[in-house]
């Protein structure tokens, strides 16, 4: 099998890689019918010869390979026919501007294999970039407390060479009796713990959070329970929350007068409650000087987050009696950090953890044999046609 990894070409330029060199190498040396070719492309965050020193060669046309992988969607032009390919398709949800890449998947004859379809037969992800999300945006929300405040000056996120440089920076915060509140537990939760911990801010219970004050700074993590509540007054059920969202409402604006950093690392759908509206951060009880926005839904549960904001320029403003954008350190003004693709901005560690699962739990399959039948059920498309899982796609592909 000759296996290619293809140099990314969506804009703004993705610098991460599917697989470091010391992986290739390794899978390589464990698997003698494999072969790993790169296609060139300096700007990534592990250079053409740094693969070259572990004997990865470094090529021009990846069109001799039998599988290809990368990370962001494929230009249309740039899809090589016949061959399986894996990378974030981001199709599954019918979003209208990947409609083409679809259709061009299912003319070309290509098997796509989308990452975020791939699941331990227990259903939980087995690929993604959450803990890395989670790490850079929590830290770029205490950067914006910092600067808002000029209590100290984190180097950006961006700028750091790894993850090692990133936890030297942390011993900067200096942060007073502020509390900090993070929504979500997944992946996305458990990076923002990980800052949390390193910033050496305490962890205290939701209820703890809001009732108690404290001399040190503290932070609460919380779950859908202990935001939502049933419109019936009914005890919270989360089988029911998932499938009917409608029949909650929010019920966190209980945390706003308590909150000074606001940390949003959830999960959130269409139908579910928004956190808060416009009209509660214009009253007086609305505490929330900054929010991190992880999850970064426009017109979603957070209304400060009017928009995405870019790796170099992380930080706006929101006015919430205008409902528009102002400086960020705006006094009248919640700072907001809304980046969409924030793990970049840690390229090398993010590709690192990616690829140590791809090589675990994805590579034997391609090699040995998918018996569980997980790279089937991640299959989107093959032999010109929707596989069977993902035949509700058939009217997305045909504009309908």
């Amino acid at each position: 099998m000759k296996l290619g990894i293809i140099k990314e070409r969506k804009t703004p330029p993705d610098t991460r890689v599917p697989l470091i060199p010391w992986q290739c190498a390794s899978l390589v040396d464990e698997y003698r019918r494999l072969e790993i070719i790169i296609e060139d492309y300096p700007e990534r965050c592990y250079k053409g010869s740094e693969y070259q020193k572990k004997d990865i060669p470094v090529v021009d046309d990846l069109s001799n390979c039998d599988v290809i992988l990368g990370i962001k969607e494929i230009p249309v032009e740039h899809l090589l026919p016949g061959k399986t390919y894996f990378f974030f398709s981001h199709t599954i949800k019918k979003q209208a501007h990947n409609r083409k890449l679809l259709q061009a998947i299912l003319q070309k004859n290509i098997r796509l294999i989308d990452y975020e379809c791939l699941r331990y037969p227990d259903d939980g992800r087995i690929l993604g970039f959450g803990r890395f999300a989670g790490i850079v945006g929590a830290y770029n929300g205490l950067m914006a407390f910092g600067k808002r405040y000029q209590l100290f000056n984190l180097k950006p996120a961006y700028l750091c060479f790894d993850l090692k440089e990133l936890e030297y920076e942390l011993k900067k915060v200096k942060l007073g009796p502020e509390k900090i509140l993070v929504t979500g537990a997944g992946r996305v939760g458990h990076g923002v713990l990980e800052v949390m911990k390193l910033a050496k801010i305490t962890q205290v219970t939701a209820s703890d959070f809001i009732h108690k004050n404290f001399k040190e700074p503290v932070f609460a993590q919380v779950e859908f329970p202990e935001y939502n509540k049933h419109k019936g007054g009914k005890p919270f059920d989360e089988k029911e929350f998932y499938t009917y969202p409608e029949n909650f409402e929010s019920d966190f604006l209980k945390f706003l007068p308590e909150t000074d950093i606001l940390i949003a690392g959830h999960f959130w759908a269409p139908k579910a409650p928004r956190f808060f509206t416009r009209e509660d951060m214009m009253e007086d009880s609305f505490n929330i000087k900054v929010i991190a926005d992880i999850s970064c839904d426009l017109d979603g549960p957070i209304p400060a987050t009017i928009r995405s904001s870019k790796i170099t320029d992380p930080l706006f403003g929101y006015d919430p009696v205008t409902g528009k954008e102002t400086d960020p350190f705006n006094k009248d003004a919640v700072t907001v950090m809304a980046v969409d693709n924030l793990p970049c901005e840690l390229p090398r560690d993010a590709s690192e953890d990616f690829g140590n699962h791809l090589m675990k739990d994805i590579i034997p399959l391609l090699m040995e044999g998918d018996g569980e039948g997980i790279l089937k059920n991640a299959t989107i498309a093959e032999n010109g046609k929707l596989t069977e899982k993902y035949t509700y796609l058939q009217d997305y592909v045909d504009e309908k």
